[in-house]
């Protein structure tokens, strides 16, 4: 494992108790960051990052305890039913929407006016190639991946000059507990569109998110890092 230097930083992960989130917190703290995860599920201290009550108390404590925060990965996330879009329920697309996309927005909201005070933050969403492509029977995962491309964007050319940069990342399909949401026959269409034929490995993804969150990631701000395996056309 490669170890950028990331000693004496403080970042915080959505929800990265398992699968890719868990894999950046491994990644990160491997070189030297100190770590938060907020996590609906953490038994050490759950965060709920689709309430904006929540995420304004833990933004609190987490600069009350580490005294700032560096870096933010807003990684937490769903993956919603497997069914045509006239199929989709109203009440899981506000679901998916409120979990994927809205959560990204609230962390973003919370704790970017901290970095800008500090002139110096690295923010790094986790989108998916979903959100370049839309997968069929997946539209509001698609559209809330496509939202946080969105969301990066805009939010990355606001703050291009306060020393705070604002890029996310398009991994194609990774096997993960996520994995147990979907139909066989959604996860076999994934596979087929990716040109090196294996889903991409948490580790990989983690490998990628720590460049991003690190000081060598210095004139890259409001993009998409696509890894994707060669899915990704644009």
């Amino acid at each position: 494992m490669n170890r950028l230097d990331l000693r004496g930083r403080f970042a915080v992960v959505t929800g990265g108790g398992q699968g890719i989130g868990a894999a950046i917190v491994e990644r990160l703290e491997a070189s030297g960051a100190t770590v938060r995860i907020w996590d609906v599920a953490s038994a050490k201290d759950p965060v709920d990052v689709s309430d904006a009550a929540a995420i304004e108390r833990a933004t609190a404590r987490a600069l009350a305890d580490l005294g700032r925060i560096d870096v933010l990965v807003n990684n937490a996330g769903v993956a919603g039913l497997n069914v045509p879009t006239v199929e989709y329920p109203v009440e899981e697309w506000e679901r998916v929407l409120k979990v994927n996309l809205t959560s990204q927005f609230l962390c973003c909201r919370a704790v970017a006016p901290h970095m800008v005070k500090r002139k110096y933050g690295r923010v790094v969403n986790i989108a998916s190639i979903a959100g370049k492509e839309g997968n069929p029977n997946a539209v509001a995962y698609s559209a809330s991946k496509a939202g946080v491309i969105a969301l990066t964007k805009s939010l990355g050319k606001e703050l291009a000059q306060t020393g705070v940069l604002v890029n996310c990342v398009t991994p194609a399909a990774a096997k993960t507990a996520i994995f147990d949401q979907m139909t066989k026959q959604h996860i076999d269409y994934m596979l087929s569109k990716i040109p090196m034929n294996r889903f991409v490995g948490v580790d990989e993804i983690a490998s990628l998110v720590c460049w991003l969150s690190s000081e060598d990631c210095s004139f890259s701000t409001g993009a998409v890092f696509d890894i994707s395996g060669g899915r990704a056309t644009y």
